[in-house]
């Protein structure tokens, strides 16, 4: 662990960076603006008769100030980099509303308006460009074992091994998982790669000899052993981290409040209803302009079907979409043309659970097909699809008519919105993920979709993709 010098070193390191990037800004936006604005830097700051001296002196202060309040002089790798950048522009503003304030109360006259702007935006670019190579670096000396922290899960179960496969997936965080507590899973059960190191009971001794610094409950234990855990762990200064019952229902973050003294988790207001604002529209222009410039891929592609197997370029398959509507949905076909024929004979085959139909080795798929649907080439043609408003670029993956158990209000739930090209099921695993976490993931993505959700799966599609793992 980061001792208490080392700390202040980070954070005065970190200061020392804002300093450098205000003082940068404001000599990016004077020299731009010389005409209008012809003075030093020691005019600026040390000069007293500058009338406009004691505002950027104020600028400066300000800004470190709700720099600090807003913990930005810290990293917590758990936390995502779009909040620290949201937490910046947070900063920026308070810091810009002081200081104009400050200028219209105080009645200085002439201030320059077009560079204090430039300022503002110099000085937002360069913190937040800074803060992104600083993460970059920190997860990668965390990701290299530096300053690592080992993790112990109390909770054996689907959300003690979601928790696992995340922090597995994400090393750039520093945590080991050493092992589970659970009081009916054993490692026999769960295989070598997730160890059941005892029982509840067992909490100080593992933590002593396991040397563990944070604590995650993914489940609540009964009466008052929940509460004996969290002491022990305090009295043996580990850090504790509680999993929510049911996140994954929540819509939006989890917003937390108080009433009185006792803290509230609120998974959703009465009435909220999440809507996908400007979804459509970025569906259209991305895909719009995706269409023009994978045309010749397109063209490619289909003499490559023609040449290698007899039958159509194009396959098309009934899906449900959104609110249950029926569509086509388009794929260059990976199988041999009569493939949906074939289809009875193999499914004492299948090798995913639920109502869905895979196999590793399908004697259907061509030799062009292979390729194809190892790298999701064959679902390109699904932009077709997006123009035509039946499909999006992000969201639960379409599932054939005979694969949606319509009795199943969970299945259903994924026809609230357009169904996807690529999703979380996409960039979680593919089709190596069982079908009750597909469901999960999809509804977790329906209660909290955003914008910036979208642009980061579509994000990591692309190198999921490229390795062309859990694709068959």
């Amino acid at each position: 662990m980061i001792s208490r010098a080392l700390a202040f070193i980070i954070r005065l390191s970190y200061v020392s960076i804002d300093i450098g990037c205000i003082f940068l800004s404001i000599f990016l936006a004077s020299w731009l603006r010389q005409a209008a604005f012809p003075m030093t830097l020691q005019e600026l700051f040390f000069d007293a008769s500058n009338p406009f001296h004691l505002v950027f002196v104020i600028w400066f202060v300000t800004v470190l100030f709700f720099n600090a309040v807003h913990h930005l002089y810290q990293t917590r790798r758990e936390v995502i980099e779009v909040h620290e950048i949201g937490q910046v522009i947070r900063s920026i503003l308070f810091a810009t509303g002081t200081v104009l304030i400050f200028v219209y109360s105080m009645k200085i006259v002439g201030f320059p308006r077009s560079v204090f702007l430039l300022i503002v935006v110099f000085t937002t670019v360069l913190f937040c460009l800074w803060r992104f190579l600083k993460r970059l670096f920190v997860e990668f000396l965390a990701s290299n074992g530096y300053n690592n922290f080992n993790v112990l899960i109390i909770g054996a179960g689907r959300t003690g091994m979601m928790l696992d496969q995340e922090i597995k997936r994400h090393p750039g965080l520093g945590l080991k998982v050493v092992g589970f507590l659970d009081d009916v899973k054993t490692t026999t059960e769960l295989g070598p790669d997730h160890k059941v190191l005892g029982k509840l009971s067992n909490l100080e001794e593992v933590i002593r000899k396991n040397f563990v610094q944070k604590v995650f409950f993914t489940i609540h234990p009964p009466g008052n052993v929940f509460y004996d855990m969290i002491e022990t762990a305090k009295d043996l200064r580990v850090a504790v981290r509680v999993i929510p019952v049911a996140f994954d229902q929540a819509v939006g973050d989890i917003f937390k409040f108080n009433i009185g003294y006792i803290p509230v988790l609120e998974y959703f207001e009465l009435g909220h209803n999440r809507m996908q604002y400007g979804k459509r529209l970025f569906d259209c222009a991305v895909s719009g302009l995706a269409l023009v410039f994978l045309m010749p891929v397109f063209v490619l592609i289909g003499l490559l079907i023609k040449c290698d197997s007899k039958g159509p370029i194009f396959y098309f398959s009934s899906r449900y979409g959104r609110s249950g509507r029926v569509f086509k949905m388009w794929k260059f076909r990976s199988m041999v043309a009569d493939a949906d024929a074939m289809l009875g004979d193999l499914k004492a085959k299948n090798e995913v659970d639920g109502p869905i139909f895979k196999i590793r080795q399908d004697p259907r798929v061509t030799g062009v097909g292979k390729f194809l649907r190892k790298y999701s080439l064959d679902e390109l043609p699904q932009i077709f699809n997006v123009l035509m408003g039946d499909m999006s670029l992000v969201g639960p993956r379409p599932l054939p008519l005979d694969q949606v158990e319509q009795e199943d209000p969970k299945q259903l739930k994924r026809l609230e919105v357009r169904p996807g090209i690529t999703g979380l099921w996409q960039v979680r695993g593919r089709s190596d993920l069982p079908f009750h976490r597909l469901i999960k993931w999809d509804t977790w993505y329906i209660n909290n979709w955003s914008f910036w959700l979208d642009v980061s799966i579509l994000l990591e599609t692309l190198p999921v993709v490229l390795k062309g793992k859990g694709a068959y």
